[in-house]
C-alpha cells in the first residue's frame, strides 16, 4: 500500500500540471482563433460565429483545468485544503454551465432562424 501511495503522490503532480498546461494550450489557441476570425469578420466581411467557436474551445479548456482540480483532491493534506480546492471546482464547475447554457441558447436560436 506504501507503493501505491509513494507512486500517487510522486506522479500526481505531474499528471495535473500537464492537465493544466492543455487547459492552458487549449484557452489560448482559442482566443488566438478567436482573434483571427474577429479580424476577418471585421475586415474581411466574413461571417465566422465567433462566440460559439471561443465558447466551445473556453469550455473545453475549462474541462482540462477541472480534471486537474479533481485529480488535486487526492493530494489534499488538510480540511483548509480542501475548502479552497472545493471552491475553486464550484467557480469552474459554474463557469462551465453558464458556456453550455449560451452554447444551447445559441443553437436554438440558430434553429429557429
Amino acid at each position: 500500500m506504501k507503493v501505491i501511495s509513494h507512486i500517487i503522490e510522486t506522479g500526481l503532480p505531474y499528471i495535473i500540471t500537464l492537465l493544466e498546461l492543455m487547459g492552458i494550450f487549449v484557452v489560448t489557441w482559442t482566443a488566438l482563433k478567436g482573434f483571427w476570425s474577429y479580424i476577418q469578420n471585421s475586415f474581411m466581411k466574413k461571417n465566422i460565429d465567433l462566440q460559439t467557436n471561443l465558447a466551445r474551445g473556453f469550455a473545453t479548456g475549462l474541462e482540462f483545468k477541472m480534471g486537474a482540480e479533481i485529480l488535486r483532491t487526492v493530494l489534499v493534506k488538510d480540511l483548509s485544503e480542501l475548502y479552497i480546492l472545493g471552491a475553486v471546482i464550484l467557480l469552474r464547475a459554474l463557469l462551465s454551465i453558464l458556456i453550455h447554457i449560451e452554447l444551447k441558447k445559441k443553437k436554438e436560436d440558430n434553429i429557429r432562424d
